[in-house]
């Protein structure tokens, strides 16, 4: 099948641009992921009650994934992990409302599912990566248990005692979180802007993820920042039981469309 032709510039960087056509990525100041989450939070205001429904149908599934995870400790805390590696995937409607926004477009709930027919393939693909990923972490995860911790797992409630307080596994908890920021850093600088690019154009996931890491290693200050925010949001998600997750997580990613809109957009 013909390569698609794409309206993109070449761009300072042969590594990638080698193999990719991939769009040039601009600078932007290192402050600029505040103006991001300024124009993120319009765009929920704007579309409050479509992005709240987004909120809540993600909400209900993070509380199923941790209900089913909470017997076991070290699922418990993959599912946690987990749910924040798949959520870019989670993003692609709200980025296609936010996209509409910018046309001056009024937006459905049909609306907002439209990127899904131009470029679902993709998407989809995308999203089997980042599940595989969440998979392996899981796989991780109990292998560190297994060779860190001794005897009965304890239950999630007495976690917090039995294995971080107590000082006697401070093998585990470094391992378990050198592990956890390295995988977590992969996976936002391959998909810091790869949801709404994959919305945005008909691209594959190669593209978009060389994109994307194009962006982070041309603009490292910003995006530091920007994976910072983003952590913030979510551990406030978390330590709402998931119930602020019905508004930072749409928020999060109408911003992550503003993101790749200053960045990357054509």
């Amino acid at each position: 099948m013909a390569p698609t032709t794409l309206p993109f510039e070449q761009g300072p960087s042969p590594g990638l641009d080698r193999h990719f056509i991939l769009p040039t990525i601009r600078h932007v100041p290192t402050s600029q992921p505040l103006v991001w989450l300024r124009r993120g939070w319009q765009d929920l205001r704007r579309n409050a009650s479509l992005s709240a429904a987004y909120g809540f149908v993600f909400t209900v599934a993070g509380w199923l994934l941790l209900f089913f995870a909470e017997p076991r400790p070290y699922l418990f805390t993959a599912a946690v992990s987990g749910f924040m590696l798949v959520a870019p995937l989670l993003a692609a409607s709200l980025c296609e409302i936010s996209r509409r926004q910018d046309e001056a477009l009024a937006t459905t709930f049909r609306d907002s599912l439209s990127c899904w027919a131009r470029n679902g393939g993709s998407i989809a693909l995308f999203g089997l990566v980042l599940a595989l990923i969440a998979i392996a972490w899981e796989r991780l995860s109990a292998i560190l248990f297994a060779l860190f911790y001794g005897g009965e797992l304890p239950s999630v409630q007495s976690f917090l005692a039995a294995v971080l307080l107590s000082g006697n596994y401070w093998g585990l908890v470094i391992a378990y979180v050198a592990l956890g920021a390295l995988l977590a850093a992969l996976v936002f600088a391959m998909s810091a802007i790869s949801a709404p690019m994959l919305v945005d154009r008909e691209v594959d996931v190669v593209t978009a993820v060389a994109t994307s890491l194009k962006a982070v290693r041309q603009n490292p200050a910003a995006m530091a920042l920007w994976a910072a925010l983003l952590v913030a949001l979510m551990a406030l998600g978390f330590a709402t039981l998931l119930l602020g997750m019905i508004v930072l997580l749409p928020w999060a990613a109408h911003a992550s469309w503003h993101a790749y809109r200053e960045l990357a957009h054509r």
